[in-house]
């Protein structure tokens, strides 16, 4: 018995192994064969002929730009292997086809698009300066939800399906509070903190919301509403800014697109199928003529030098996420941020740097170390710009204010000069549990904060005067970058949020404008105006999972269709693409923490 149940269990062995072994195998072969059978890139394989249309989906959220493909076996069982959007990338294919004479329109192709206020006024903007060139923006929606219609409104013509609704309905939000439910759970959260406005901390501490942070938020939102309004208006003449507000208010935005129709808000009602011909028409080719290309296969086509060899390049860093100490993709860790711009400092060939601000804060003590760095940037006597994207407050302000000029995006959010600190008390938690802790210690303060014994005064005290330290830090820096008196920092600060245009108008911001207008004042600060390249970092150096959504952006079964170039029949197909789909075994140490953290966070 025991020598069957051996021998039972190394042939288990044997056949996870042989099956690993298997997947491992196939993965390779699949993806070197799709790229040695497909032989080509997207540049080569379409066709930018005259009279193309480029063709936006605005679907899913728009990131800000490309970020490492982080291997997902989940998306590789559902066949998935695309990337989200980027707002540079779109950015530059909408650039890129103002200028090239074989794009002759853009198509919107609206299904639902997810980004902030800003990431949309961006887009919007780019389409704006495209409709310059004299050639057409067209938009279709089933639907349109506020951003979808927010960047359609910038089209020539506006077309909606006759089932379909604009969801246009103002600005607003919904915050949780939930201190009722911390008491319950015997949860007590100690907040220490300086800035009247600064309400992070409040759903903590708080059922309801305060009256200062009430008052923020609608500031807030009344003025970035006041900004969408006014865009619409602009580009839908029969529409006045008033006449938006009084459609929002008058009727519920499920209405029907009839009314839509009337109201102005839409050019046509139409359904899907119909649009090609229209589009032809506009631009002058038969619907079955008609050559749509996409973002990627446009940029493809463009003829880039190396600008990272470039002998006077303008570097755009990315900062973007929560500011934290140590972390990955989606965050801005100083570990990694702080060499990036002290090598681009030394770099000879760097004549100018622009700062890309995309955060909400975070750490103070990274916040800092990211700050200490780009003053040593600028004391090799390179200009530094930073261009804000949908939020560059608190922590993301503090590595913003010393720059020589700041660009913001009329709907970027900012400011949130202020700081605290949280400190959780479980004990109340570990009472209901039956728990209890037993502290022993050499001095009081050793186990200091404990999180299973409520804060004494004389820790209270240490606590608060660390944060004051941090706010009297943070308010000398911004005085001495903004070039304005520590007393005026004061007075707009206790952590309070602006909206950009707002910004500008009490010196927190110098410009409202784009990452290229940030860029080309660079250029012309360092007098490179002209002749320069721009070259984004971190450098993304693709790996193989990052090339396979280069590919086209098939599907996986479409994509070992095309490699096997009819060299298969459909049961190969199905057993390639099974054992992609088999869940790897993998083992893995769990993360383990040894060490301290600190508490203190810009939010």
């Amino acid at each position: 018995m025991l020598k069957k149940f051996f021998m039972n269990t190394l042939s288990s062995f044997a056949g996870a192994w042989i099956a690993l072994a298997l997947f491992g195998i196939v993965c390779v072969l699949v993806f070197f064969g799709v790229l040695a059978k497909l032989g080509v890139s997207e540049s080569e394989s379409v066709n930018v002929s005259k009279g193309s249309v480029l063709s936006i989906s605005l679907e899913g959220s728009i990131e800000e730009r490309e970020t490492p493909v982080d291997i997902n076996y989940i998306t590789l069982m559902q066949g998935e292997i695309s990337r989200p959007q980027t707002l540079s990338n779109l950015v530059a294919a909408i650039g890129e086809a103002k200028v090239n004479k074989n794009i002759s329109a853009i198509y919107l192709n609206c299904k639902g698009v997810s980004a902030s206020p800003a990431t949309l006024n961006a887009l919007r903007s780019a389409l704006v300066d495209f409709r310059k060139s004299g050639k057409k923006v067209i938009a279709y929606g089933g639907s349109y939800m506020m951003g979808d219609y927010y960047i359609a409104s910038a089209a020539d013509s506006v077309f909606l399906n006759p089932a379909g609704i604009v969801g246009l309905q103002g600005l607003g939000g919904t915050n949780f509070y939930f201190k009722d439910l911390l008491d319950k759970l015997g949860v007590n959260v100690q907040v220490v903190k300086v800035g009247t406005y600064k309400s992070a901390v409040e759903p903590y501490i708080l059922n309801e919301m305060s009256a200062p942070a009430r008052a923020q938020l609608d500031t807030l939102y009344g003025n970035m509403w006041m900004e969408i309004r006014k865009n619409i208006a602009s580009t839908r003449k029969k529409l006045s800014a008033a006449d938006i507000d009084s459609l929002v208010n008058d009727f519920i935005f499920i209405e029907s697109a009839e009314k839509d129709l009337k109201a102005g808000l839409v050019d046509r009602i139409v359904y899907e199928r119909c649009v090609d011909s229209i589009v032809g028409d506009i631009v002058g080719k038969s619907k079955k003529d008609l050559n749509f290309v996409s973002p990627s296969a446009l940029l493809s086509q463009t003829s880039n030098l190396d600008a990272y060899g470039a002998k006077n390049q303008i570097a755009v860093l990315y900062a973007c996420g929560d500011i934290v100490d140590g972390g990955g993709n989606g965050t801005i860790n100083y570990q990694r941020l702080v060499p990036q711009i002290i090598e681009l400092a030394d770099n000879d060939k760097v004549k100018g740097m622009v700062l890309r601000v995309n955060s909400p804060g975070g750490a103070v003590f990274g916040s800092d170390q990211i700050g200490e760095a780009l003053d040593y940037f600028q004391s090799k006597g390179k200009p530094l710009a930073v261009s804000m994207g949908d939020y560059a407050a608190s922590g993301g302000y503090w590595i913003s204010c010393c720059a020589d000029r700041i660009f913001a995006d009329p709907l970027t959010i900012t400011g949130s000069i202020g700081i605290f600190g949280l400190i959780p008390d479980f004990k109340g938690l570990a009472d209901k549990l039956g728990v209890s802790p037993q502290h022993v210690a050499t001095n009081p303060d050793a186990d200091f904060p404990s999180f299973f014994a409520p804060m004494n005064e004389k820790q209270n005290a240490a606590l608060q005067r660390n944060v004051e330290r941090g706010y009297d830090k943070f308010v000398a820096r911004v005085a001495r970058g903004r070039k304005m008196p520590e007393s005026k920092v004061r007075a707009i600060g206790e952590g309070r949020v602006w909206d950009a245009v707002k910004a500008k108008e009490i010196g927190l911001v110098d410009e409202l404008g784009s990452l290229a207008d940030a860029t080309e004042w660079v250029a012309g600060k360092a007098g490179v105006e002209g002749s320069y390249s721009a070259a984004s970092y971190p450098n993304l150096e693709p790996g193989l999972w990052d090339i396979i959504p280069e590919l086209g952006g098939m599907r996986l079964q479409e994509a070992l269709q095309k490699a096997f170039k009819g060299e298969y029949d459909d049961l190969m197909i199905r057993f390639v693409s099974g054992v992609l789909r088999q869940k790897p075994l993998q083992a893995r140490m769990p993360y383990i923490n040894v060490g301290f953290s600190e508490s203190v966070a810009l939010q």
